[in-house]
């Protein structure tokens, strides 16, 4: 998922580079590194930093290696494939501050506006030249231009300064674009440099979207309005994106074998070139130093320059510690449920029935009892029970229903394993590692997935009946669902690895059964073997939170030019609801308990109060470099970030993450107890008024001491800044204790909410 800045434009240079020289290179033992270089330090002997980078490279490789990309805007440096030997003699040339190891990112993979309230969207953000003038820019798999999400009817001329372009390419011309797509490019150099050249019969090479997941993200953060949107008859109604107004700009960073950080860190620098004032970015590749991040490297810099950036947590759930994306200039979004669903039936012949999820839409099974049978029986193989591939013997199973386990292989591909043996349908049982989390899929022959609970009990009826049966009926689409949301199982969770004192995710979003537009390259199941077109699907993933969000801070953007990206995260953030109307926390379906702030963050999104918040948490670019100090980062690794070879941390200041003047709170105590004081400021972007704090917080039934001084905080005028300390104070628990409370700062007509954390190390 997005951000929010613009203007300046710095020339960008990217070196060609002849595929065959890159499959050579492939052969001899290198591997693609990101240089970053001191921009400061060229010598006066080269006329451009580009000649300065081929020399130094020159000088380690004898000419075996060349430029990949060069990098100008978000850092300074190029990309190249390099041998060991060649990168520590690199390092140890003058100007280079780091030489980081290219990393490989994996995408994080109707019913939304109402479920958030934006059906009054047109009175809530009035319509006007500023919303059309927000450019959200989504760094994926590219764009199928001709899906009626990208209609530019009622939309003005493309916004003045704006630099993108459509770039041509196989089964793509400069004409897909319009005043709604307003650019599309795509990055593959880093990504042929390793793999070898794009296979074309797979993917074309240019800005389309042969995936789905590029439309997917782009149309659900920023989609023009579509009546009559659906997929195979589910989930009918008009589709439209969180901002419909603001224009699109994609760029294709992903291929078939995964996103390359060289393209990447190219795709965001020349989007914040071009002009997008938010990025959004659906992809992770695990968790490293921010100084060795691509993505968190990038996003410094777009923050500079005022963008907003917002990245998927990751799909990596509900096991702790398991986002990716966390460094506190990024908004992390984790996922949560509609209150729509698609049930299914199964009956068995026990006369017990269950519900389960499917989004099948083909001819129905007879409403007679059919022949059931688990997978794990009706194979040789010792990985039947998952139906992988070519593992079910035919004689088994025709004409029976066959109970198959989730995992490794994909949950649809399970389906054509089972057709093609002869099968009449499926049911697909959850495990241990899923548990009661569904996923709806469209299965290619009658097919439902259902919990651990009734996979079990299915279990145990195959293998104790002597003649077993079942039934499959498929109920459509269900709205009203409650509780709504809950949050997904698969939702990466904090705590934040890198940095403990930075609570993340920051929020969730919806990510759960998302509908949205959707290629015409593939069926709706995403295998190659799934000959169905649809101009919509339904999927989820983290991938889908977060452009929700990113559409939603182009709507803040739009409302309020001012803001810069911290303001509209914490807009976002204080807003976002944890609880339900009726009472109690948010429910986590991993669990079925109550969430906390280690799988939510501060809550829900809820647009409707994040444009008017009353009060906000602002950051500048200074404050992040005092949090880099109080990391104890090294200047070089501080310069990799902020690309300044003269941004340094001072000896005669005392840095502190508790100063970080972030919307929430993470606080880390010893084992055997402890205080610890946090600072922050207010700035006031609503009307005068008087607010008063409230603060607890608790590890089970041990209170955590939590002291707001000031406690009453009066601002007379819109701008106005405040500051105030919280001392937190607990006795001893044993070491990964987790506590989790909530501050509140109220007035007649404002709830300004953080979230707290508190950990026993």
């Amino acid at each position: 998922m997005r951000c929010h800045g613009r203007r300046s434009v710095v020339a960008i240079f990217a070196v060609a580079i002849f595929v065959a020289a890159a499959a050579a290179a492939r052969d001899d033992g290198r591997e693609t590194y990101i240089i970053h270089m001191s921009h400061s330090a060229k010598p006066s002997g080269f006329a451009a930093h580009g000649d300065w980078y081929a020399s130094s490279l020159r000088s380690v490789s004898g000419g075996a290696a060349s430029v990949i990309y060069t990098y100008d805007t978000l850092l300074h440096g190029y990309s190249a494939r390099l041998t060991h030997a060649e990168v520590r003699a690199l390092e140890a040339q003058p100007g280079v501050l780091l030489v980081n190891p290219e990393t490989r990112y994996e995408l994080h993979t109707t019913r939304t506006p109402e479920f958030l309230g934006l059906e009054r969207a047109d009175a809530m953000f009035p319509e006007s030249g500023t919303a059309s003038d927000v450019v959200v820019g989504v760094l994926d798999t590219g764009v199928w231009p001709e899906r009626a999400s990208y209609d530019d009817a009622g939309l003005g001329p493309v916004p003045a300064g704006w630099k993108g372009k459509c770039e041509t390419g196989s089964d793509f011309n400069a004409s897909a674009c319009n005043r709604k797509l307003i650019g599309a490019r795509f990055f593959l150099a880093g990504y042929e440099a390793s793999k070898g050249p794009v296979d074309t019969s797979k993917e074309s090479r240019s800005p389309r979207d042969n995936d789905g997941h590029g439309t997917h993200t782009s149309s659900t953060a920023a989609g023009s309005t579509v009546h009559g949107a659906d997929l195979l008859g589910y989930a009918s109604g008009t589709a439209r994106g969180m901002a419909p107004r603001a224009r699109v700009a994609t760029y294709k960073v992903c291929w078939v074998g995964g996103c390359f950080s060289s393209d990447i860190l190219k795709g965001m620098e020349v989007a914040v070139a071009d002009g997008v004032d938010v990025l959004s970015l659906s992809l992770g590749g695990g968790t490293s130093d921010y100084f060795r991040d691509s993505i968190a490297i990038g996003a410094y810099s777009a923050m500079e320059k005022g963008i907003f950036v917002s990245c998927s947590a990751g799909n990596a759930g509900p096991g702790a510690a398991s986002l990716t994306n966390g460094a506190p200039w990024i908004t992390t979004v984790g996922a949560g449920t509609l209150d729509r669903d698609f049930p299914a039936y199964v009956t068995l012949g026990n006369g017990n029935k269950y519900t389960g999820v499917s989004l099948y839409s083909g001819k129905q099974l007879p409403t007679t009892p059919v022949p059931f049978i688990y997978a794990g029986n009706a194979s040789n193989s010792s990985m039947g029970a998952l139906c992988m591939t070519g593992s079910l013997i035919p004689a088994k199973v025709a004409g029976k229903i066959v109970l198959c386990d989730r995992g490794t292989n994909a949950r649809v591909q399970k389906g054509f394993v089972v057709r093609d043996a002869g099968g009449a349908g499926m049911v697909l049982a959850n495990t241990a590692a899923n548990g009661e989390e569904l996923v709806a899929d469209a299965h290619i022959l009658p097919g439902a997935g259902v919990g651990e609970k009734a996979g079990n009990a299915m279990r145990t009826y195959a293998a104790s009946n002597p003649n077993p049966t079942a039934n499959l009926v498929f109920a459509g689409t269900k709205v009203g669902i409650q509780p709504s949301p809950v949050v997904a199982a698969f939702s990466s969770r904090g705590p934040n690895t890198v940095t403990p004192g930075i609570l993340k995710p920051d929020l969730i979003a919806p990510g759960v059964n998302i509908l949205a537009a959707w290629s015409g390259s593939v069926g709706p199941s995403g295998i190659a073997d799934d000959t169905r077109r649809t101009s919509f699907n339904i999927i989820s993933g983290t991938s889908m939170s977060c452009p929700h969000v990113s559409g939603l801070a182009a709507l803040l953007r739009s409302a309020h030019q001012d803001w810069s990206p911290a303001v509209i995260r914490s807009a976002l953030m204080t807003t976002a609801y944890a609880a339900y109307p009726s009472g109690g926390g948010l429910l986590d379906v991993a669990t079925s308990r109550p969430a906390t702030p280690l799988d939510v963050g501060a809550g829900h999104v809820d647009p409707s109060k994040a444009l008017d918040p009353g009060l906000v948490y602002d950051l500048a670019a200074a404050d992040y470099l005092d949090f880099l100090c109080a990391i104890d980062y090294e200047p070089s690794q501080i310069a990799a970030l902020t690309k300044h070879s003269t941004d340094r941390c001072s000896d005669n200041r005392t840095y502190s993450v508790a100063a970080l003047n972030y919307p929430s709170f993470s606080v880390t105590l010893p084992a055997a107890g402890g205080k610890e004081k946090h600072t922050r400021t207010l700035t006031n972007v609503g009307q005068p008024g008087t607010y008063k704090a409230t603060a607890s917080a608790a590890a089970g039934s041990t209170p955590i001491s939590v002291s707001v001084d000031p406690s009453t905080l009066t601002f007379t005028k819109a701008g106005e800044k405040k500051s105030y300390t919280v001392s937190f104070a607990a006795a001893g628990q044993p070491s990964g204790t987790n506590g989790f409370g909530r501050l509140v700062w109220s007035s007649d007509h404002h709830v300004v909410a953080s979230p707290i954390l508190a950990t026993w190390t």
